[in-house]
């Protein structure tokens, strides 16, 4: 098997690259950062390993759970039935068989009318009807109005849902995609609904443990090597900055960086193009540290308050740890931070009683967290124009969202294009 380079170092390239590597092909990958994990990475705190957002997964991330099985992280997570908690809502799908645990979940949910109940009813068994295809993709906001969703319902449960799958408001969300994450978690089997909580930081869960299954199978892992830029010599591609000529090429870079790297290769021009048309989404994560754990009734809360925020029990990675997730743009993000961590202490007292004294805080923005998932999007395959060049990331051509398992099913389709082309 000809040798191939990847360049980048998160989710998608290791996938990529752990599946290459399973497949006896040679790989070198190269990461611009010190440490793997792209988007989704530990951060020292104080010497407190935390990560750099909160990223929730399903039991329908089969891919993922596969390739942390393979790697031996599995046990680091924590699978619970869907409970959603929110003021004056709450949702908690019991341990039946699919299609019963939804169906006695609606029925047993707090705080939705009856009307809402059946309303959210109706608007999944017409969607599983339809197989989930939809005529044409429009926003998230348009199809809730065209099935008749009350606005309580919608700002219970399908906006929450809506902006913590595809990080993009309900106004501007596409609902084609958002039909395909309601799909495969809340009309699949049982446990594709099942919340998958990591009970270790990002890096200890997948970056490190890639990064030490490549390195027994002879693969080469480059961290702090930057690739500036490709381009077509002889009959591979030159890599500037390691200065080597690689056979095949696979970019698993954040998407914003391609028109740089590609910028001397015109056959590249329509995947500059597509990624050229992407607008991103933040994330805002604000981390707090309490003398002791604060009382959650479960692992994962939501806190209301508008943009869903969702605050999340961490003691697996320190006691008295809790992290706050706010996902997609708003006002939110022009607070100064202590106005902001007052906020959201505020709206967690609120949902908890009074809290222990706080030892201290961290916010972290990601101002390009994830593409705005915006309806008919035009996103390039992973086989570009140019033989022997791939793209992997969670921006490529797919059902999700920008997702941990997007990232992880872009990667490891990706290996296989190659294995099969040889």
């Amino acid at each position: 098997m000809k040798p191939v380079a990847i360049i980048g170092g998160g989710w998608a390239g290791l996938a990529c690259a752990v599946e290459l590597a399973d497949a006896g092909v040679p790989v070198t990958l190269f990461e611009a950062a010190r440490q793997l994990g792209g988007r989704a990475r530990r951060v020292d705190w104080d010497g407190i390993p935390i990560d750099n957002g909160q990223h929730l997964m399903v039991g329908a991330y089969r891919e993922t759970l596969r390739l942390m099985a393979r790697l031996g992280t599995s046990h680091l997570l924590e699978h619970r039935p869907l409970e959603l908690m929110l003021p004056g809502f709450r949702l908690r799908l019991p341990r039946l068989p699919a299609p019963l645990n939804l169906v006695l979940g609606l029925l047993r949910a707090q705080g939705l009318s009856l009307k809402d109940k059946l309303a959210a009813a109706r608007f999944m068994n017409t969607l599983k009807e339809r197989a989930f295809r939809l005529p044409r993709d429009e926003t998230v906001s348009a199809l809730l109005r065209r099935h008749h969703q009350p606005a309580g319902l919608v700002d219970k449960l399908w906006a929450p849902l809506c902006i913590a799958a595809l990080n993009t408001p309900v106004e501007q969300a596409s609902a084609q995609v958002f039909c395909n994450v309601l799909r495969d978690s809340l009309a699949g089997e049982r446990a594709d609904s099942d919340l998958v909580m990591n009970r270790a930081d990002l890096g200890r869960l997948f970056p490190r443990a890639a990064t030490d299954y490549l390195t027994r199978h002879g693969a080469t892992v480059h961290a702090a090597r930057k690739v500036e830029r490709i381009e077509r010599r002889g009959g591979g591609f030159f890599l500037e900055g390691p200065d080597l000529v690689a056979e095949r090429t696979v970019l698993a870079t954040h998407p914003a960086r391609l028109p740089r790297l590609l910028e001397h290769m015109p056959e590249a021009a329509p995947v500059i193009r597509q990624v050229a048309a992407y607008t991103w989404q933040p994330i805002l994560t604000l981390w707090l540290r309490f003398a002791a754990p604060p009382a959650f009734p479960f692992p994962m809360l939501g806190l209301g308050g508008g943009h869903a925020p969702w605050a999340f029990e961490r003691e697996d990675l320190a006691p008295g740890l809790v992290a706050i997730v706010v996902s997609a743009e708003g006002p939110h993000l022009e607070e100064d931070p202590e106005t902001l961590r007052d906020a959201y202490l505020a709206l967690l007292s609120r949902q908890l009683g009074a809290l222990p004294p706080l030892l201290g805080w961290k916010t972290i923005v990601e101002k390009r967290a994830t593409f705005a998932c915006v309806p008919d999007m035009d996103r390039p395959d992973n086989a570009t124009p140019v033989p022997g060049l791939y793209l992997a990331g969670d921006h490529t051509a797919g059902d999700y969202p920008a997702t941990l398992e997007a990232a992880v099913r872009s990667g490891v389709k990706c290996a296989r294009l190659i294995v099969k082309t040889g």
